[in-house]
């Protein structure tokens, strides 16, 4: 179904179009060629780490940095049950254990006292997940990982450009993974980047991505690696979306302005938290319908599409669906809350402000159609 106004599209400009141009008519099509370093280079410095490592999709990078700090087989992970399903595949994928925990009822993200509950002798890595465009608590999980030893990789792939007490996303952890997919704050088609302060683990990070093979010696592989590399061409166009993001993150934070204006004195319409310490990016504008609204928010999500207006439910808590259930440990109240009431709204860049009141109004009057 096409929708009048889609919930995500990513906004290309003419110096997208002319670097994918530059990097077709140099030859470099591939996994070789100027703007692969460029952007590895320039992601790393806006978001303040020494080295960056670019791959071939945002799961790609999770799963090359589980790799790369040796998580497999009688370790355990601690991830949040609320989240997409990468994070935990990516873990069963390096034969360790994915821990489901809670998420926080104030900032929809993990919470750390859930985390320190579900930390044992297995515990390997905490993978934070910046829902939403919100960060986590990372000072309480850093200080959690530090104290048990535990490696940090932050899930950023929702939330490029946020920041936790004005610091970007990306930088706390041992390991930052990001995602370029089409509806992220920037993207290169597909693709994504491993950020890291710690040298040894991007060389390793750097290796593994190309099948394993030795970069001082030509078809000689060590370990077995993968063929998670980001091609010339999708770094060209992350390039020139790169130069852009500061304009991208300050309108999705126009638009949430607007929505939350707008929503806010809706009866059972609860507006995205934003927390003292958060800048958050609302990656999709995200709203609970609760039982004081009238419709469910299944209902709210029908009226809308007839109306041309596309949405979408939260994620399903992992430890909903079957795959996931031998992983889970306790009850998950809030996780299930939000599964059950939160709906992400249209959120592009490319909205204009008339769509924002034209779908708050929709909202409006479908509660007084009741």
């Amino acid at each position: 179904m096409t929708f009048r106004i889609p919930v995500a599209e990513p906004e290309i400009g003419p110096k997208e179009l002319q670097n994918v141009v530059e990097a077709v008519k140099s030859g470099w099509v591939s996994s070789r060629g100027r703007f692969i370093g460029q952007f590895e280079e320039e992601f790393a410095n806006y978001v303040g780490v020494r080295y960056a490592v670019a791959t071939s999709s945002g799961t790609a990078s999770l799963h090359l940095a589980l790799a790369a700090i040796g998580a497999g087989p009688g370790n355990e992970v601690i991830v949040p049950t609320l989240t997409f399903a990468s994070v935990a595949n990516s873990v069963i994928h390096t034969g360790a254990k994915p821990v489901l925990v809670d998420s926080h009822k104030d900032y929809w993200c993990m919470d750390p006292v859930r985390i320190e509950q579900q930390i044992t002798r297995k515990s390997k890595a905490i993978v934070p997940v910046h829902l939403y465009g919100h960060p986590c608590d990372m000072e309480r999980i850093m200080k959690l990982a530090n104290r048990h030893g535990l490696y940090v990789i932050e899930d950023c792939a929702e939330a490029l450009g946020a920041e936790y007490k004005t610091r970007r996303v990306g930088s706390f952890g041992d390991i930052a993974c990001f995602s370029f997919y089409g509806n992220k704050i920037i993207t290169t088609g597909e693709g994504g980047m491993c950020l890291t302060d710690n040298q040894k683990l991007a060389n390793k990070m750097r290796i593994l991505r190309g099948y394993g093979m030795r970069p001082d010696r030509r078809y000689w592989h060590e370990v077995a690696g993968f063929n998670y590399r980001l091609t010339n061409l999708q770094a060209a166009l992350g390039v020139a979306q790169l130069g852009r993001i500061d304009e991208f993150v300050k309108r999705k934070r126009r638009l949430a302005k607007i929505y939350k204006t707008r929503l806010k004195h809706i009866q059972g319409i609860l507006t995205q938290p934003e927390m003292p310490w958060a800048k958050c990016v609302f990656w999709l504008y995200s709203v609970l319908v609760t039982s004081d609204y009238g419709l469910s928010r299944d209902e709210l999500q029908a009226r809308l599409s007839e109306a041309g207006v596309e949405t979408r439910r939260f994620f399903y808590p992992l430890h909903h669906m079957p795959l996931y259930r031998p992983y889970s440990k306790g009850t998950y109240p809030n996780a299930e809350r939000l599964a059950a009431e939160g709906i992400n709204l249209p959120s592009s860049v490319k909205l204009s402000n008339a769509n924002v009141q034209e779908i708050a109004k929709l909202i409006e009057r479908s509660q007084q159609r009741l």
